[in-house]
């Protein structure tokens, strides 16, 4: 059997389905342990590898040329899914990493590389079975770290969630306890936009009451709550690097809450005022900043009132 073929079989023993013990899995076994076809199951290695490096090695190591738009393909249904059953180690050198930078990470968990190492030797079987009995174990240790960084958030009305640790949801936090705590009291969180985990808290009745239908594969603002005393709906987006509400990200959202039979509220929220300088002059008018580092302030571009919807 080629390497290929053989890291297929790797795959199959350690327990993944037709799927996930396919040639692109197969593949990026191969480039995850740094082996190419010369090489021996008993170099394998674990470097903690980006997608770029591992498609880097599928095409230069193992001739195989790969498309730039598949890179989503690889993510997806092949990583993701080694790491969901700690085949692999998301972000070792720094579980709280945020989802969107570039510095992450995928790497083989050194338990599995012991196994594969053993490949072709009369050990191999015994190591898979004493692997597949420690796995629950294994893959419960390796998710603990990445829970340990998740944030702790507390909705309006007392429900207790987590946000994805690090990148904009440190800010998506603090829109939520001190913004919403000082400007919205009682307000009622319909969206949050997790990095992790896009549609985690979507109230998608609640909107359809409001006359909103919103294709969840759209462009959601990261924060909408409902002010019911007042009848606003405030479309909120956390600019820590990007993203503030400038004229384009407006009619963005108004054309996707256009039905809306609440008031639209748009909200650009930053972490200091030095980050929201960066995009002061691109923020649309008629909308609100605000900055977390002065909670209980906002700036109001324009208008004929401090805050509240226009028609």
């Amino acid at each position: 059997m080629t390497r290929l073929d053989e890291a297929r079989e790797i795959l199959n023993a350690f327990g993944f389905d037709k799927a996930r013990s396919n040639e692109r899995s197969g593949r990026t076994l191969l480039a995850l342990a740094h082996l190419d076809e010369g090489s021996e199951w008993a170099d394998a290695t674990n470097p903690m590898l980006g997608v770029r490096a591992i498609l880097d090695w599928i095409r230069d190591r193992l001739g195989h040329e790969i498309a730039e738009n598949t890179r989503e393909t690889y993510r997806r249904q092949t990583l993701h899914q080694f790491r969901d059953a700690g085949f692999i180690i998301y972000n070792d050198d720094d579980p709280s990493r945020a989802t969107n930078s570039k510095d992450n990470n995928y790497r083989l968990n050194p338990e599995a590389v012991g196994v594969i190492r053993k490949y072709g030797t009369p050990e191999f079987v015994d190591a898979i079975a004493e692997y597949l009995a420690a796995a629950p174990g294994l893959l419960s240790m390796y998710q603990a770290a990445r829970t340990m960084t998740r944030i702790p958030v507390t909705l309006p009305g007392g429900v207790d969630l987590t946000l994805g640790g690090g990148g904009q949801n440190v800010l998506i936090k603090q829109m939520i306890d001190d913004f919403c705590g000082f400007f919205i009291p009682g307000g009622e969180v319909l969206y949050i936009g997790d990095a992790d985990e896009k549609l985690m808290h979507f109230d998608e009745q609640k909107l359809a009451s409001l006359g909103v239908t919103v294709d969840t594969h759209g462009k959601l603002p990261d924060l909408v709550v409902y002010q019911h005393e007042k009848d606003w709906l405030f479309l909120m987006e956390a600019a820590s690097s990007h993203g503030p509400v400038d004229a384009k990200r407006h009619g963005e959202l108004q054309a996707l809450f256009a039905g809306s039979t609440a008031g639209l509220v748009y909200v650009s929220c930053f972490p200091d005022r030095t980050t929201m300088r960066k995009f002061l002059a691109d923020l649309a008018w008629e909308t609100e900043a605000w900055c977390a580092s002065d909670p209980t302030h906002m700036i109001h571009l324009n208008g004929e009132r401090f805050l509240g919807p226009y028609t």
